[in-house]
């Protein structure tokens, strides 16, 4: 194996294979990054049995071969390296990489040894690698961290038509996105439940091309992989993942239709009103919320302890009501919506709020709606 490649090319697209390395892999050989010199150019590999990532890029290749390195060592190696052109080449059990004056020796691993990538399931469709990127940030505010709960760790993805839904929830809130794309089967409805990490780390590293593929296997051999391909600097990047297992909760039927109070409030001002509300809240206290005509007042804290009180102007349609919120799930709501303008829609005081941008006029449905359960306020 011996080629030469573009120093910023080859150490954006190691720096992007190796992110997927597990931390403690259960072998050696799943801590190594393959390289694969060939006709098509340069193959940069990880896999770890549960997701792959595979990178293509263009360079000179004198030699066809294979080697397998540690991937979080050549990842800081090229990160350090200067701006020349990079040179590679087998030199019996080890490879040598070259760029400018430094030299790097680097020990190699077996390649017979490493496990065989899954294959990319067909294509389901297309779409705007940016708005999904956006999309996919926004769904995993609400996704679960609890590894005990691993379906909660995941984000529900649902495909009808040509909608995307995406769902995620921890129990104590719950998110739904939805988005245009192009399916490569109109009438197509499949779901799938994907590791919310991966999905984030996946869809904010394909963002350089105008669109990202979505491949998600149906039946059959590869059951269970959902894969996303679009373009990069100096070539395609590909990732797999391995579908979670487990019912995800039938969570749609918690919006409710109707409401009976909705106040409109400027997001911003709302944001640094619980900011400050907060920082005399106990821990796992709420933020009290008492919504009035025309104001929302909120408060903290109680007894003989630090207290906050604040009001600040809103728009409040329906009935009067006063409830509470953990204050940092509620900001975290707040902080991903787009619109200037928030909605806070109750059916009750004891039920969920549902927040959302301020839906235009000719707008069905809002893109982006958290749903976040209340907290017991204290007496």
């Amino acid at each position: 194996m011996k080629f030469r490649v573009d120093r910023d090319v080859f150490a954006d697209a190691v720096a992007w294979a190796a992110r997927s390395l597990p931390v403690r892999p259960s072998t050696p050989v799943l801590s190594g990054l393959l390289i694969e010199a060939g006709h098509e150019g340069l193959v940069l590999s990880t896999f770890d049995y549960e997701t792959s990532a595979r990178a293509t890029l263009s360079a000179e290749v004198a030699d066809e071969g294979k080697a397998l390195v540690s991937g979080r060592l050549l990842a800081d190696i090229c990160r350090s390296l200067p701006a020349k052109p990079v040179e590679m080449v087998i030199d019996g059990a080890r490879v040598s990489l070259t760029c400018g004056s430094a030299r790097f020796s680097l020990q190699t691993m077996p390649v017979e040894d490493y496990p065989t990538l899954p294959d990319m399931p067909t294509a389901t469709g297309t779409v705007d690698s940016a708005e999904f990127a956006h999309a996919v940030v926004q769904a995993v505010t609400a996704a679960g961290k609890d590894d005990m709960l691993p379906v909660l760790t995941g984000v529900r993805l649902e495909i009808e038509g040509s909608t995307i839904s995406l769902l995620a929830t921890d129990r104590f809130r719950l998110s739904l996105r939805e988005l245009q794309w192009n399916p490569r089967t109109p009438d197509e409805t499949v779901a799938a439940l994907v590791p919310a990490k991966v999905l984030a780390d996946t869809a904010k590293s394909l963002t350089s091309g105008s669109e990202v593929t979505i491949a998600l296997s149906s039946g059959g051999a590869g059951e269970g992989i959902i894969g996303f391909e679009g373009a990069a600097a100096g070539g395609i990047r590909r990732t797999t993942t391995r579908l979670l297992d487990g019912e995800f909760p039938k969570v749609r039927s918690l919006f409710p239709n109707e409401h009976l109070t909705t106040a409109l409030v400027d997001k911003g001002s709302l944001i640094e009103s619980v900011k400050r509300v907060a920082l005399v809240a106990e821990r796992n206290t709420a933020v009290q919320m008492q919504f009035n005509d025309g104001v929302i007042t909120l408060d903290a804290g109680s007894g003989d302890e630090a207290q906050a009180s604040e009001s600040i102007e809103a728009t409040v349609n329906g009935e009067s009501l006063t409830t509470g919120f953990n204050p940092q799930f509620l900001l975290d709501g707040l902080g991903a919506i787009d619109e200037a303008v928030v909605e806070l829609a109750f059916t009750q005081a004891s039920k969920p709020v549902v927040i959302s941008g301020q839906p235009a006029e000719d707008a069905a449905d809002p893109g982006f709606r958290y749903l976040l359960m209340p907290r017991r306020l204290l007496s």
